[in-house]
């Protein structure tokens, strides 16, 4: 039999329940003794780690804004490979994405190149016959979109979930296969903050059990993998065609910072740094390890490095050997906590003024409220490694603190976003650092641009 099982579990809006349905259902199906692979639309990090705990495979973004359609594809399939249904978690509503008048950037627009299969989640409190409307709506504003069926959140009660049912599969012409009552009051616990070390010391465990047991309870898993199936996603490899891509003929080592403080890296980003012939080596200044001797690149990724901010200032010989590394000229990019933990200090919200490596002039203020968040367009300034003659890239900002530079220097790159250009990022030589978080397949002239660079 020539199929797939793959479903998209897409939301009429964000906050009707999608990541606990997700994983939920991962952790339904993983009891059962099936083999599931995670997938997110759009640049989040957060969403793929409870994934990847959950299912035992690291999860991946899909996201068509940043990367080209055949990529998104060929990421897909190579996720795929091996598991017995893939579940890709939405982003926001349905529709929404990039553009208000396409579907640019959306689930919808993921759902479509990866010909999925799709389920709709809906917040049916307060409302019965209405959410046969809702779906309809869904339904009909393209029509190409394949809504297979429904699972009502928030319901008051077994009686509540019938009638919206009836309506529904009556209206709609599709199955609603479960539901979630609203009093069960599901919250994903640490959200945001100390989610990795929660995850890692299995905190979570029992709250995937729980989620298991309530999808278990009241939605149809044996429909649900039946509506799963899917052609066969005929894809042609680009991105990672090994032997084309190597320029070296031996490895050169890239030093990647990897632990509780700094864990946000797409996994392309890393198996694009292998396919064009590096060798990863992880170290994590969190523990008190050094760089590793040898290496000639050096990778600092994004996290939440202001919440171990006093551990990290403490650290001081690891602080040390980062500073020789980069002023040793080892072609460095630092990505958003990466960035905030080479300046001079972090001060966090209750104004502890912690020293941090000291090569960026400047100091990090967390703030309470969103600093920057969105997709940037990323055009290099002459200097800059990684972008050399000014080739672009795509990335993705979201951060909560602002840096402040206590002298003049030179930027990065040029971004473009919602509101304009803007210069940014920081370089000096062979460092670059800034917030944004590149995705290196939206360019890998990038990967074969740093590789180049650490031949020496």
């Amino acid at each position: 039999m020539n199929k797939q099982r793959r479903i998209v579990i897409a939301g009429t809006g964000s906050g009707v329940g999608k990541t606990t349905t997700t994983i939920g259902l991962m952790a339904a199906f993983k009891r059962r003794g099936l083999t599931v692979q995670g997938f997110k639309c759009g640049p989040d990090y957060i969403d793929p780690t409870y994934h990847t705990a959950v299912t035992g495979r690291v999860s991946r973004n899909l996201d068509s804004w940043m990367t080209s359609v055949n990529t998104v594809q060929e990421i897909y399939d190579r996720g795929s490979k091996g598991a017995d249904i893939s579940i890709i978690e939405g982003v926001m509503g349905f529709y929404d994405g990039k553009n208000p008048k396409t579907n640019t950037g959306s689930t919808a627009e993921i759902s479509l190149l990866t010909e999925s299969p799709v389920i709709l989640v809906v917040n049916c409190q307060s409302m019965a016959r209405s959410a046969a409307a809702i779906v309809k709506g869904f339904q009909s504003l393209d029509e190409k979109v394949n809504i297979v069926g429904v699972i009502a959140n928030k319901v008051g009660s077994e009686g509540h979930y019938k009638l919206v049912k009836i309506a529904i599969e009556q209206e709609c012409g599709i199955p609603v296969i479960g539901y979630l009552k609203r009093e069960e009051h599901i919250h994903i616990p640490e959200r945001h903050l100390g989610l990795i070390p929660s995850i890692e010391r299995g905190e979570l465990d029992s709250f995937f059990e729980i989620l298991a047991d309530l999808i278990e309870h009241t939605i149809d898993l044996n429909q649900l993998l039946q509506l799963s199936e899917a052609p066969v996603l005929e894809v042609s490899p680009e991105l990672f065609k090994e032997k084309e891509n190597r320029p070296l003929e031996k490895s050169i080592s890239i030093a990647v910072a990897k632990d509780a403080a700094f864990h946000f890296y797409y996994p392309e980003n890393l198996e694009l740094l292998e396919t064009y012939g590096a060798k990863i080596e992880y170290f994590s200044p969190l523990a008190g390890e050094n760089v590793p001797e040898g290496v000639k690149g050096l990778y600092i990724g994004g996290g939440f490095p202001e919440e171990f901010a006093e551990q990290l200032a403490e650290n001081l010989d690891v602080k040390e050997s980062i500073k020789h590394t980069i002023e040793a000229g080892i072609p460095t990019l630092a990505e958003c906590g990466g960035f905030m933990y080479l300046t001079e200090e972090i001060e966090t919200t209750d104004g502890s003024k912690l020293p941090m490596v000291g090569l960026i002039p400047g100091k990090v203020k967390m703030q309470k409220k969103l600093a920057a968040l969105g997709y940037r367009e990323i055009k290099g300034n002459t200097g800059n490694f990684l972008l050399e003659d000014q080739i672009e890239a795509k990335g993705h900002e979201f951060h909560y603190s602002t840096f402040e530079a206590n002298k003049t220097f030179e930027y990065a790159y040029e971004t473009k976003g919602m509101r304009g250009l803007k210069q940014e990022g920081y370089l000096n030589h062979n460092l670059i650092a800034g917030y944004i978080h590149f995705h290196f397949a939206s360019n890998p002239s990038i990967v074969k641009n740093w590789i180049e660079k650490c031949v020496w």
